[in-house]
């Protein structure tokens, strides 16, 4: 059972790394705004305030009243931005109007004298940003009066500024933001490079390649993890490695106790006239019988275990001649074929054809499709060994005209004991030991349909360059 796939590794160190970063980002954004706002605020202020001190100067008591001196100078301050409209209103008493704008509004609370009052006030939709600054102007010749001076701006070009001032920051913020990123993007492959490597090693091997993993200069954590790695192949492998002998020592030791059985019960068989204990003669051929299959069963056991990649690789590879080899299994299972009623043939329609591997094995495969095909094709039957090129490719064909299989049994057919028949005389291996060596030679080993009717057992092996 496969385990539900959980999130990447790259993705999480690249969200839990780059998240921080743009919250901070965030912050530092909407920091910057406040702080460009809170200068705009300043700036504008500092005008305003400069601009109602200067109207406040305009203006002088006399013995009749106050005299209001509103030179080009005075108008050239107040209206220092053409696209910006300022706003003014003198009133003496406070509340009453002397000049200007009615419409202004009056600054919150009780205004003390010469302290100016800043806020924010809205005129007909339109966000206004005003200074209040009440003055003690002593009238000549008349009685002490307080004068109060507004003067408003359109808070337009104030959140203008703030925006310039905070693009002017954070621009260069976000590419800093976007280089660090790159920065960590880039150090978080760099850092799972060796967890790449490691998969890579794991996910290009047979399944029965055990040789431990070769990581350079991984850091601590993944060489750990490598270790841990080595460690387990290492004890799977020594775990075959006893299952191996077990099973060739085991096979050893069957085969003499079985030949001696098997020529006795030979030798009994002859010995004991059917006609005077049908009965005895009955049980001395089914003892036979087992001796032979137990016989077979064990040199095939031998085989399983002469396919293991390390008793290959003992055996040594060599190129082996295919037409040769078609020929000489052929020629071996001829008395077997006359014993089963069978006729076996050989075609060969490309001479020359070689495959790298181990001779011995490749003979045994060969031999067990031709012997599961006389075995199981039943007497009269036509069974034909075909060898020819397909493409890189050699094909090996065993076909028989028999009663065939059905499509069903075709794939189970090549599961370790498991035969075609349950009456069958086989062991259950054969074509599990075809497959298991074809497999370590690179190729495949299938069951396809003949036509009209019966079985091709087809081995194919790549061709040796």
């Amino acid at each position: 059972m496969t385990a539900p796939a959980g999130r990447s590794l790259h993705r999480q160190l690249l969200l839990w790394l780059l998240l921080p970063q743009i919250v901070l980002w965030l912050v530092a954004a909407f920091g910057a705004y406040r702080l460009a706002t809170r200068h705009a605020d300043e700036l504008i202020d500092a005008s305003l305030l400069q601009s109602a001190r200067a109207l406040a100067r305009q203006i002088k008591p006399t013995a009749s009243g106050l005299f209001v001196d509103l030179p080009r100078s005075a108008q050239d301050i107040l209206a220092a931005d053409p696209d910006d409209r300022v706003l003014y209103l003198v009133g003496s008493p406070p509340g009453a109007l002397l000049l200007g704008d009615f419409r202004l509004p009056p600054p919150p609370g009780r205004p003390r004298l010469d302290e100016p009052v800043f806020f924010d006030a809205v005129l007909k939709g339109e966000r206004l940003r005003l200074v209040s600054l009440d003055l003690h102007l002593g009238a000549a010749g008349a009685a002490d009066s307080t004068l109060r001076v507004q003067v408003a701006r359109s808070s337009a070009p104030r959140e203008l500024l703030a925006r310039r001032m905070l693009l002017d920051t954070a621009l260069p913020l976000s590419l800093l933001i976007a280089l660090m990123s790159m920065g960590v993007w880039a150090g978080i492959r760099k850092g799972l490079k060796p967890l790449a490597e490691l998969q890579r090693q794991m996910q290009g091997r047979r399944a029965d390649a055990l040789d431990p993993v070769q990581l350079r200069s991984a850091p601590p954590e993944v060489g750990a993890l490598a270790g841990a790695v080595n460690e387990l192949l290492g004890q799977v492998q020594q775990s075959l490695a006893v299952q191996r002998r077990f099973i060739s020592d085991a096979a050893h030791q069957l085969r003499t106790p079985l030949a001696g059985l098997k020529s006795q019960t030979e030798l009994a068989l002859a010995a004991v006239d059917a006609t005077s204990d049908p009965a005895l003669r009955q049980r001395l051929a089914r003892v036979h019988e087992s001796a032979v299959r137990g016989a077979r069963l064990v040199s095939q056991l031998l085989v399983l275990a002469r396919t293991d990649p390390e008793a290959m690789a003992a055996q040594g590879w060599a190129a082996v001649d295919c037409a040769r080899l078609v020929r000489e299994v052929t020629a071996e299972g001829v008395p077997r074929a006359r014993a089963a009623g069978c006729d076996l043939g050989v075609e060969v329609a490309h001479e020359g054809l070689a495959v790298q591997g181990v001779e011995l094995l490749l003979r045994e495969a060969l031999a067990n499709l031709v012997d599961n095909a006389l075995r199981y094709a039943g007497p009269g039957a036509t069974v034909t060994v075909r060898l020819r090129r397909a493409g890189d490719d050699v094909w090996i064909d065993v076909e028989d005209d028999g009663p065939g299989l059905a499509p069903a049994l075709r794939e189970r057919a090549f599961e370790r004991f498991v035969r075609g028949a349950p009456n069958g005389e086989g062991c259950g291996l054969g074509l599990a030991i075809a497959r298991e060596i074809a497999e370590r030679h690179g190729g495949s080993a299938e069951l396809l349909p003949a036509a009209p009717r019966g079985c091709i057992a087809r081995l194919t092996l790549p061709l040796m360059n």
